[in-house]
């Protein structure tokens, strides 16, 4: 799987560098929604990293935030959200990163997660221990709530906003600290490699957090992903360090 791993690598390298060097310019909204925002760059790093994936695997599908590219029946799909973040992005919070994972069949066997800020790449892959910038790591060993950093994401749509405050008072009051960074991707990379112990959000889709799941497995932790039955394509997602008690 090495050369599919190099791919995205290459691919998440490239569409950071295009983030990085837009970031704090002026920027073209395509869409404003009550709690989102859609720019015309995210079309533009998805695209990039379309091309640059299907160019050396022509026979693969594309599956991302910014729509689908080739056929989606492929064995082959990548899982992209070619900027995670875009409402930090817009309002200059440096805190956002491009997310690319390779899905064979319904498994997901890579994983790169790339913050052009920071310059931090976390790369995983089936079967072996994954890295940040060369590095191996492992999951948190914390197992007392109390001791816990905990993400808890508040979701774009009023549903799972209000499934999520809740949470969130629950979570402010048993763990050490709770965080809304508002990037799933990266709080999947952080819980992957021991900076948090645990990330909960009510609705998301497979393009935040694909690459983040292969992250957090083979650091040593556990993903649950639920389908939810009420929105189309979304799913609750509790990632955490595998021991840690979070009496949900």
């Amino acid at each position: 799987m090495r050369h599919y791993l190099d791919a995205a690598v290459a691919a998440a390298r490239a569409a950071g560098e295009m983030l990085r060097h837009n970031f704090e310019k002026p920027l073209r909204v395509s869409t404003t929604m009550k709690h989102d925002i859609k720019l015309e760059i995210d079309v533009r790093a998805q695209d990039l990293i379309a091309r640059l994936l299907l160019e050396e695997f022509p026979q693969h599908a594309l599956y991302g935030e910014e729509g689908t590219v080739g056929d989606q029946a492929s064995e082959f799909q990548w899982v992209v959200d070619p900027l995670d973040g875009t409402v930090n992005y817009f309002y200059g919070i440096p805190h956002f990163c491009v997310s690319v994972a390779l899905r064979h069949e319904a498994e997901i066997i890579v994983g790169v997660i790339y913050d052009p800020i920071r310059d931090e790449l976390w790369t995983g892959q089936k079967g072996e221990a994954p890295t940040l910038n060369g590095r191996e790591f492992r999951v948190s060993e914390r197992v007392d709530l109390a001791e816990a950093l905990v993400s808890v994401g508040l979701s774009k749509t009023g549903i799972t906003i209000e499934a999520g405050v809740p949470l969130l008072q629950t979570m402010v009051h048993r763990a050490r600290k709770c965080r809304l960074l508002g990037s799933a991707a990266l709080d999947m990379a952080y819980v992957a490699c021991g900076r948090m112990d645990a990330y909960i959000e009510q609705g998301i889709s497979l393009w935040d957090v694909a690459a983040g799941w292969i992250l957090v497995e083979t650091a040593g932790g556990s993903v649950e992903m639920t389908p939810r039955t009420d929105m189309k394509d979304r799913y609750s997602v509790i990632a955490s360090n595998g021991v840690i008690d979070l009496k949900l």
